[in-house]
């Protein structure tokens, strides 16, 4: 196999690899990995305002919003003004996020940085200037992306596959 080709393969794995654990959220939780990161913050910041959330996870206060709406929707997380400043307003966690949240699955930047973050200085450095590299000689360099591994619109409604073996084999989940 050449050079190219082993690149090639292995970005398809990443690709691959996102897109099971993708299915394999949405069939188990019903979510999607940026719903998860969302309630995950709200949990462990406590108080936070949208623009706070925002910040925290790389993401637009209107795609923020948009999650918060789905979210609110299905009863996982409510919101409320700041006593304090009426302007501000707060989101916070319902009892059924807070169990939703402890039967999850780890989304998988989160398997991805406690090994990346095991990695030597040298070798982090390495693997940044690599990826970098293949964004911009894949045009990607420009293109607008959060920290949250996941595949497709990260504001999606979540539907899980029909099929119910993620992981038996992947190709028959196409």
């Amino acid at each position: 196999m050449s050079s190219t080709d082993e690149v090639l393969v292995s970005l398809r794995r990443v690709i691959r690899a996102t897109d099971l654990h993708s299915k394999y959220l949405a069939k188990t939780t019903g979510l999607t990995s940026p719903q998860i990161l969302l309630l995950q913050t709200i949990r462990d910041k406590g108080q936070v305002t949208i623009g706070e959330l925002a910040s925290e996870i790389s993401l637009s206060q209107a795609t923020v919003t948009n999650i918060l709406d789905r979210l609110e929707k299905r009863q996982l997380v409510y919101r409320e003004r700041s006593d304090q400043d009426r302007r501000k307003v707060h989101a916070h966690l319902t009892d059924s996020g807070i169990e939703t949240l402890k039967a999850a699955p780890m989304p998988l930047q989160e398997r991805f940085t406690r090994q990346f973050s095991d990695l030597q200085n040298w070798e982090q450095t390495m693997i940044i200037a690599s990826l970098q590299r293949v964004a911009q000689m894949m045009d990607a360099q420009h293109v607008d992306a959060s920290p949250v591994l996941d595949i497709g619109i990260i504001d999606r409604q979540a539907t899980g596959p029909e099929s119910s073996e993620f992981y038996s084999n992947p190709d028959e989940q196409r």
